[in-house]
């Protein structure tokens, strides 16, 4: 992953109105852009339906196609890298799913979020954790905020 998944990241840092207009002309440049996304970044075995139905994969990308949002979803990485890596003050909560794109240990955790009151690894799930485990999200978001009752 460290070699070969992290290009979107840096070509959205650095050139998201670039790939933006790319996007935002080609239907199937767009498609193949997330697309791709939903393989490598899914808890799948070699076929991203293998975690979402077809359907799922093809709404969540004619969200990006009729919205015209290729290009704000990439600004959202050149306007936040630069304190990407930040501590964090504030109570936090994190759920590591498996097949995520970062997968930190608690130890790591603990030196960016200095109030880390929530740390749970699950044993199913990627990136997309809303679309493939909302169950699971749903549980790990109410046991967070239980802790403030």
């Amino acid at each position: 992953m460290q070699r070969t998944g992290r290009g979107y990241s840096a070509i959205q840092a650095t050139r998201p109105q670039t790939l933006g207009y790319g996007l935002t002309d080609s239907p199937a440049g767009q498609a193949a852009w997330i697309a791709e996304k939903f393989w490598a970044w899914t808890d799948n075995d070699g076929h991203p339906e293998d975690a979402l139905s077809r359907q799922t994969i093809l709404d969540e990308i004619s969200v990006y196609w009729f919205t015209a949002s290729a290009t704000s979803s990439a600004r959202l990485y050149w306007e936040g890298f630069a304190n990407f890596r930040d501590k964090v003050t504030a109570p936090s909560g994190l759920s590591v799913y498996p097949r995520d794109i970062t997968r930190p240990s608690r130890r790591e955790a603990e030196l960016r979020f200095t109030d880390l009151r929530w740390f749970e690894e699950l044993p199913h799930g990627g990136h997309f954790a809303a679309l493939e485990q909302p169950e699971s999200l749903v549980r790990q978001v109410r046991g967070f905020f239980r802790l403030f009752r």
